[in-house]
């Protein structure tokens, strides 16, 4: 019998079924906060001075690899070596991490204030009978302090994935943006847009086959609060714009903006791709 080769012609014409949103940085606390600088804090309880800006470098990943990466830089192993004489090993991570949590459990809502555009955006998503669903680099202990201080601002998704309710891991891999898919049933993955202010938690969403939108302005790469992005001259907050869509970009992301508020724009020039049969 021959047998001709499988080819996959099958286009989606549907619309957009879902969105999966990051937290810090895309939901919640604009500039993202409350992951760096309580790692700064715990890493000075053990003596190490870190930035502000080295804090930045591994966001977007769970926390207990963010901590295993700051040690990789060349600068904090150095600091690190110097106090210790060795570079950071897999048991002072797991110390570092546990003094890391019970700090981000106690301020996480002290940084979490809702995102303005947030709100009207999800209701906008959910009037189209969007699904909305969402993952962290938090574990479950830190999202079961931040879901209910969100839904006290009026902030609800639909479904919740935490870095440590999976097995396989966290980002950059496909998981928890995965699990949001079977969560929300939705049928194709190619309908599914992947919101976040990291490169990551993009590169989460190519390998789990969707839409990505980088956020510039409001997320971990501009790294600013709201206050502080509105006090700059508009050139220096368009050099700072410019930057972080860049790399955003660079990685992949299909599309970039300032913040959730102008995501509704993309989510329409999305469905009208899907419409004519593209794919991510």
């Amino acid at each position: 019998m021959l047998q001709t080769p499988y080819r996959h012609s099958r286009h989606y014409h549907g619309p957009v079924q879902a969105v999966v949103f990051d937290w810090a940085g895309t939901l919640v606390d604009f500039g993202s906060f409350a992951p760096t600088q309580v790692l700064i804090d715990a890493f000075k309880g053990f003596g190490i001075d870190i930035t502000l800006a080295e804090a930045r470098i591994p966001m977007g990943l769970a926390k207990w690899d963010h901590i295993a990466a700051l040690g990789q830089l060349p600068s904090v192993d150095a600091r690190w070596r110097a106090r210790f004489g060795h570079s950071m090993r897999r048991e002072d991570v797991d110390g570092l991490y546990a003094a890391f949590m019970p700090l981000q459990v106690e301020r996480v809502a002290h940084y979490s204030t809702v995102i303005p555009g947030a709100l009207p955006v999800l209701a906008s998503l959910r009037e189209r009978g969007i699904k909305i669903g969402s993952c962290s680099g938090y574990p479950r202990v830190v999202m079961d302090k931040l879901l209910p201080h969100a839904a006290a601002q009026g902030l609800e998704v639909d479904h919740a994935v935490a870095t440590d309710d999976l097995k396989p891991g966290g980002r950059p891999g496909p998981w928890m943006a995965l699990a949001n898919v079977i969560e929300l049933g939705v049928s194709e993955l190619a309908s599914c847009i992947k919101v976040d202010d990291t490169v990551p938690g993009i590169e989460e969403g190519l390998a789990a086959g969707m839409w990505t939108v980088g956020l510039s302005l409001s997320g971990n790469e501009v790294g600013l609060s709201l206050d502080e992005v509105q006090a700059l001259p508009a050139a220096e907050v368009e050099t700072r714009r410019r930057r972080a869509a860049n790399k955003l970009a660079q990685v992949g992301a299909h599309y970039v903006i300032d913040s959730i508020a102008d995501l509704p724009a993309v989510v329409a020039a999305i469905a009208l791709r899907l419409a004519r049969g593209e794919r991510p």
